[in-house]
């Protein structure tokens, strides 16, 4: 949940008309650093994010029993549900990346999200015939959407939105800042950047990507401006059954966690949302068609690491920062 204006860190100087403050937000730690002409216009910006923040999650996390999400898979197989302007949007998102991953990413796969309890102790594997029967009732083709209403068509289905909520979030927050007159910005969600102008220091923001290997060191930094960059991987959130590793990633087509040997994949591109829909259908698909998927994307790049290599698509480098320096 986010916490309230007044729970949450202050504003903080972080340099010369540079301010700060963090939070916690759709289940994860987020912050923002900015220029404003005041600390007052800081604070100021501070409220607006946390309130537009607070109505989002209002209405679209499935874990808030009277949002939005909430009512649409409560009324599967049944009735309409009114949406607004804002979840039309985010609907027609979910159409074009559908399209675009040729179904790997996919809103419709709480039923699976469902049986895969990461957090139960011990952890349970769902057996073959219950993911049989949740495949069943995924698949966004299983939607429809006319005159701002929407409906899941069959009994058992669900959304959920956790696969682009926080990257469009960090989207519009950063349309929030620029109207506000903001220009150099970066916003941070649970590790789904987005970067805007330049940092206290000047020049490009500066970027570490997590090594999978060993998340306290990073394996290269990247100099960003007018970018989003997001890393999907299963070194962070997995579990072991049986000695047998299954990572939080599942596999819209077979129902499972990911199991290969792709241990992260970074994407930067011009939004957040496309840089994380990339990364975790690219994860999700492996090093050959993962690569291919974001090659075929305008202005986006992206690397994966491997439990042996570290593979580029053609001008990822472009954004090294030791490269920008040299």
């Amino acid at each position: 949940m986010v916490l309230a204006p007044a729970q949450s860190a202050p504003v903080k100087s972080v340099g010369a008309d540079y301010y700060e403050f963090r939070f916690s937000a759709m289940g994860t730690s987020c912050g923002l650093i900015f220029s404003a002409s005041s600390r007052g216009r800081a604070q100021s910006f501070e409220g607006e994010i946390l309130q537009w923040i607070q109505s989002f999650e209002d209405r679209f996390s499935r874990h808030r029993p009277n949002s939005l999400v909430s009512r649409i898979n409560l009324s599967a197989g049944g009735d309409w549900v009114d949406i607004d302007a804002e979840a039309e949007s985010l609907f027609s998102l979910c159409d074009w990346y559908f399209w675009l991953t040729n179904g790997i990413f996919d809103p419709t796969v709480l039923p699976l999200l469902r049986l895969w309890n990461y957090k139960a102790t011990p952890p349970v594997i769902p057996d073959e015939a219950d993911i049989a029967s949740a495949l069943q009732k995924v698949g966004w083709k299983k939607t429809e959407r006319r005159n701002g209403r929407f409906r899941l068509m069959e009994p058992g289905m669900g959304i959920d939105l956790g696969g682009l909520g926080k990257e469009y979030a960090v989207d519009r927050v950063l349309e929030m800042a620029l109207a506000a007159g903001i220009e150099n910005i970066l916003i941070d969600f649970g590790h789904d950047l987005r970067l805007h102008g330049e940092p206290p220091e000047g020049g490009p923001w500066r970027i570490g990507l997590e090594d999978p290997a060993d998340s306290t060191q990073c394996w290269r930094g990247l100099a960003l401006t007018r970018r989003a960059v997001t890393t999907s991987g299963d070194y962070l959130r997995h579990m072991t059954v049986n000695g047998k590793r299954y990572g939080h990633i599942l596999d819209p087509r077979t129902g499972i966690p990911v199991s290969h040997s792709c241990r992260a994949v970074t994407v930067v591109a011009p939004t957040c949302t496309e840089a994380g829909i990339l990364s975790t259908s690219a994860f999700i698909l492996g090093p050959t068609e993962g690569l291919a998927l974001i090659e075929g994307c305008l202005q986006a790049e992206g690397c994966m690491v491997t439990d042996k290599h570290r593979i580029e698509t053609g001008r990822f480098y472009a954004y090294n920062y030791s490269a920008q320096r040299s």
